[in-house]
Parts: C-alpha cells; structure tokens; sequence
C-alpha cells in the first residue's frame, strides 16, 4: 500500500500549488499589484507546465492505470467514483491549457484586463474541481483500495509509482522547478509562517507529559440548559491522559456548549464532570484553569488591539510572574511568526495567524488538558492541514487534547478516539480511524 502515501505527499503538493494560484488570482483581480503582474503571470504559467509534464503526464495516468484499473477489476462498489475521477483526468490538461493560454498573452490577444479576468475565474474553477478531485480519491477510493486489492495487486501498483518522484520534492529538479518551488515559498508558508519544527517543540513541551496514566476527564449524565431549552442531553465521556479525543456533528449538535461546560464557562444542569479523580461540577472557570484545563474558543477571540505578546501574556494570569517568560519563550518556540511580530497589534495577523496566537494564549496557563473549539474554522486547506500538524504536535508532546471540529474527515485521522454528537447527545463513538469508515458518520459528515 506504499503507492497511498506517495499519492498523498503528491497531493500535498497539489495543495501548495492550488493555494499558491489562489494568492496568485487575488494579486490579479487587484489592480493595486499591478506592477507584480508580469512575475505573477510567469509563476501562473510555471504551475501549469509542472502541472502539465508531472501531474498530466505521470500522476494521472499512474492513478487511471494501475490503482483504478485494480479496483475495478475487484469491485464494482466504487465504478461510479471511478469514472467520475477518471473524467476529471481527462479534463485537466484542457484546464491547465487554458490557464496557460491565458498567462502567456499573445498578438492580438483580448485586453489585459479582460484575460487577467478570465484567469482568475479560470484557475477559481480549477481549484474547485482539484480541491473535490482529491477528497473523493483519499476519502473513498483509498479505503476502497484497501479493502478490495490483493498483495499481488499493492506489488504492481507500489512498483508503479515508485518508478517516478514529483520534481516539487526532489533536490536534484531542473531549474524552472527550483524557481517555482522559491516563488510558491514566498508567496505560502514565510507569510503565513505557523508552526515551529516538531522535534524542537516536543523536546521542550515533553517534560510537561503527565506521569499518571488512566482517566483524566470523566463526564457522565451532562445535561446543560439555556433558560428553558435543554441543550444537551445525559452525555458521557471519557479522555485518558495524553489522548486526543475529537467530537465531531453537525452545526447546533452541542459541542462547543460541551466544552464550555467542561472549562465552567457554561454550568451544567445536572450530571458530574470529574478531572483527575476529583469532582469539578462546581467549580469556577477560573480555578479549573489553575488545575489544569484550557480552552481555545471557536473564532480565536483574540484581543484585537493589544500586542501579541501582551495577548500571550493574558493567557499566563494564574502563573507566577517568573514563570511567564519561560511561557513566551515556549509559545515562540512553537509559533516562531509570534515572536517576529510579538510587538505589532494581534489584529494585524492573519487568520491562521490569530489561531495560532489563540492557541499560544492557552499554552501560557500551562494546560494538561486542553479543549479546541473548530481550530480550522475559515481556513485554506494548506493552514487547515499546518493547524492538524500542530494539533498532533501538542499531542506528542503529552498534552491531552478534546478537539472539536467540523471538518471531520481531518479530525478523526488524527484522534485516538472520538465521539459524534447529533441534537446534544452522543450517537455513536469508537476510535477515530474506525469512524471515519463507519457508513453512517461517512454519509452525515463526509459528503459520501
């Protein structure tokens, strides 16, 4: 099954390349970045010839011949996937033309402004139809593969797409691929800058790794109200020291109203919340902080006009004094960006920006437990996937996480457990990998 996870760095770098021509199409439509255009369009035309001689070329074909072919010569389950994917196949080279035809102006061609218009509806479409192109191949045709295809048939394909790298991830590509690679650098991860390298981080945060192993959060029988209204009913739940336990549902199911009654934000109506043995039902918001639990709440809600570091410095008020440089020191290890900018107004950042400084903010207090409220709400993909690389991060480093999140296909590959919560009760629950196969949770969340 080796060939899987080489389709899934490829599509990694399918996703760089689709944000980088997104940011390329805002510069275009403004006409502020006029003077940029020249270099925007020679970038625009760059993607299309690697996405024409690596993705047209090589990635394509390997999927339709050898992965496709396999699966349907094993099953007829997923023929209509199938031939949806493998239209999509066909389609792409005329996409990726026309945005090409469109960078590259011509004698006689239709005014500038009219085709940098065409271009950025062009590549709108296109990364539209890649961005759902590529959910279907990991979200059914992959577990489908995995189900259906024999050790005979993971040889073949396996040798298939070993016999081709993609030039984005190989030191020794040509030079128009080097430049592209600087350019979607320059225009992706230096602005947005998120998280720091994992072995420096985990090596940091790990002394903080919780001795006691067993349960560290019990609810059992939660009921909460607003006013008349019963927003959830009787949930049970358990997190084990140093898990990561998602909660995915629907808009409305009760899940950011469970973590507000976890964290004392919201009291609860009857039932009991246990953390570390001891009965926390009672008790203030801001004494469980001091025991321990954090939460970083849906729509970051950082405090806009004050500097980021005075942000972060909030997020420390239960600590002693002379534990919160330590505390900085830690959060900048974690989001170097931060400490670039630790000056400037927590307004001017970014959205991925402000999720990691709301995340930081919580880090401050020194959490053993800590609750995500939608940490990928409004998003790009490329910083949704940053964000769960982080949130895996926090993990390895002890830390145990409730991740609550809507985008559930990201949430349950990374949890150890998880529970689905429909009109504020539980529905259903198991490990995260298992649910995401479940028929049921793939029909209600992910769109299959």
């Amino acid at each position: 099954m080796r060939s899987l996870a080489v389709i899934e760095a490829e599509h990694r770098n399918m996703w760089r390349v689709t944000n980088a021509l997104g940011v390329l199409a805002d510069r275009l439509a403004d006409p502020s970045a006029a003077a940029d255009r020249a270099t925007d369009l020679a970038t625009v035309a760059l993607i299309a010839d690697y996405l024409e001689s690596f993705t047209e070329r090589f990635h394509h074909p390997k999927e339709s011949d050898l992965l496709f072919a396999r699966i349907r010569r094993r099953s007829n389950e997923g023929a209509a996937i199938i031939d949806r994917l493998e239209r999509d196949h066909e389609m792409s080279p005329h996409q990726v033309e026309r945005i090409r035809d469109l960078a590259r102006p011509s004698a006689g061609a239709a005014p500038e402004s009219e085709r940098a218009a065409r271009l950025v509806e062009e590549i709108a479409t296109f990364r539209h139809r890649l961005g759902e192109h590529m959910r279907l191949e990991e979200d059914v045709t992959f577990p489908l593969a995995r189900q259906v295809l024999t050790a005979e048939d993971w040889t073949e394909v396996d040798a298939g797409f070993d016999a081709h790298v993609d030039p984005l991830g190989d030191p020794e590509a040509p030079a128009e691929i080097a430049l592209l690679r600087a350019r979607i650098t320059q225009l992706l991860p230096a602005p947005e800058g998120l998280g720091g390298h994992s072995d420096v981080v985990v090596g940091k945060l790990a002394p903080r790794r919780a001795a006691a192993e067993g349960t560290l959060l019990a609810v059992s029988g939660l009921t909460c109200r607003y006013g008349r209204i019963e927003a959830l009913h009787g949930i049970d739940l358990e997190i084990g020291s140093g898990e990561l336990v998602a909660l995915v549902g629907a808009n409305g199911a009760g899940k950011t109203t469970l973590l507000r009654c976890i964290s004392g934000v919201q009291p609860a109506a009857a039932g009991a919340i246990r953390y570390g043995g001891q009965d926390i039902t009672r008790l203030r918001a801001d004494a469980r902080v001091r025991a321990g639990i954090a939460q970083v709440p849906e729509g970051r809600q950082v405090f806009g006009p004050m500097s980021i570091e005075d942000n972060l410095i909030m997020g420390a008020y239960t600590r002693p004094s002379g534990e919160v440089r330590g505390g900085l020191d830690e959060v900048y290890d974690l989001f170097p960006i931060l400490r670039e900018r630790r000056k400037l107004p927590a307004g001017t950042l970014s959205g991925g920006q402000q999720q990691m400084l709301a995340v930081g903010r919580a880090m401050m207090s020194r959490p053993k437990l800590l609750l995500l409220d939608e940490p990928s709400m409004g998003l790009a993909p490329l910083i949704v996937e940053e964000i769960f690389r982080i949130v895996k991060m926090l993990k390895e480093a002890g830390i145990t996480i409730l991740l609550v999140e809507q985008n559930a296909r990201a949430a349950l590959a990374v949890a150890d457990h998880a529970y689905v919560l429909e009109t504020g009760s539980v529905t259903l629950e198991g490990p995260g990998p298992e649910l995401l196969k479940n028929d049921d949770v793939r029909r209600a969340y992910l769109g299959m």
